[in-house]
């Protein structure tokens, strides 16, 4: 019969700070990439389907989101 310790508060805190930061790191690395080919493509079919101005307005509207998104997950260095 072999016994395992059981996880401590510590061990198991320690996980789940791991996987949020696995989740960041995801996030950090797809949010270049989701919007540079997911806005030239909603772009031009909502100015055909809906109009010009809607289209504009969209893109204006999600370039703001993204650079807030990715400014708000950027990997600075430190200040020394």
């Amino acid at each position: 019969m072999v016994l395992s310790p059981q996880p401590t508060e510590e061990s198991t805190t320690h996980t789940s700070g791991e996987d949020h930061r696995g989740a960041l790191k995801a996030f950090v690395a797809f949010t270049p990439l989701v919007g540079a080919v997911v806005l030239p493509l909603v772009v031009p079919v909502l100015m055909v389907r809906v109009g010009v101005s809607t289209g504009v307005g969209v893109a204006v509207a999600a370039s703001c989101v993204w650079f807030v998104a990715m400014l708000r997950t950027a990997e600075m260095p430190g200040h020394h």
